[in-house]
């Protein structure tokens, strides 16, 4: 991660943050983040990742305390990451990479850092997903509808990047990603109630509506129906869209050319919005 930071827009560097600014965050996890891909120094889809965010808060308002409402707005937070970028000759205006803004405690935290070492090769080759981590949700369970800084269930899972399912053994999603599968012509992602995360890439491609000429559609995926899937991929708002080319056993060739255009919806739908 990179050392210029900035909290409630005031550019500063990480290790002069105070602790005791971020108490309830730190100790209970008490505070929500969202993390965003930064291309040239424009981030991505940034009113609906801030729009998430305020969505979160307002959800649980005496669980976490809100930073003033101007702090989230589009425009400061755009000024305040765009300061960072100036301010620091490792990152500098033109910036590619990841961005994650933090809110709790009443504060709005923006961090940098960049993509990780595998990034390009994800695009390329994809990645398989080879085992399932079943009954780890409860269907409805509302927390996982928002990206709270408690975060550890997701981020043990992560090497392996399993499959999480709820108590009726359907599928929800991974512990970073959102899941898009192919069946009979139709591109079906789990719906929030399974529950998953309402990812950004993944509320993306629902409003637009069709991949490869692929209706997109929110439906109940019975971990016993993956067997007979054409193509998968997953997505989140930093890797976009990537390619799942064998799927608990199976070959899906397919995938990776579907990534690819799932990708190219993405960026586009991006250029239009910001």
């Amino acid at each position: 991660m990179f050392s210029t930071v900035s909290v409630d827009g005031v550019v500063q560097r990480w290790e002069d943050l105070r602790l005791q600014d971020f108490a309830q965050g730190f100790f209970f996890g008490a505070g929500f983040f969202t993390t965003l891909l930064i291309d040239g120094g424009r981030p991505l889809f940034l009113a609906r990742h801030l729009a998430r965010l305020r969505a979160s808060l307002e959800v649980f308002p005496t669980a976490v305390r809100a930073p003033a409402p101007s702090l989230l707005q589009e425009d400061a937070v755009r000024d305040s990451l765009q300061r960072c970028l100036d301010a620091d000759p490792l990152l500098g205006p033109g910036f590619t990479g990841v961005g994650k803004l933090a809110v709790s405690d009443g504060h709005v935290l923006c961090t940098f850092r960049p993509f990780a070492p595998d990034f390009e090769s994800l695009h390329r080759d994809g990645r398989g997903l080879d085992s399932v981590e079943p009954g780890a949700y409860r269907s409805a369970e509302r927390t996982v509808n928002h990206k709270g800084l408690a975060w550890f269930r997701q981020h043990a899972l992560l090497p392996r990047l399993p499959l999480i399912t709820n108590e009726r053994d359907e599928v929800c999603e991974l512990p970073t990603a959102n899941l898009f599968v192919q069946f009979d012509g139709v591109l079906v992602t789990p719906p929030l109630a399974s529950p998953c995360l309402p990812g950004i890439a993944r509320a993306v491609l629902l409003d637009v509506g069709h991949v490869a000429g692929l209706p997109v559609v929110e439906r109940t995926v019975p971990l016993a129906d993956v067997s007979r899937a054409q193509a998968c991929f997953y997505s989140n708002a930093v890797a976009l869209a990537v390619g799942v080319p064998h799927l608990l056993g199976r070959a899906l060739p397919d995938s990776l050319r579907l990534a690819e255009q799932a990708r190219a919806v993405l960026e586009a739908r991006a250029l239009h919005e910001d």
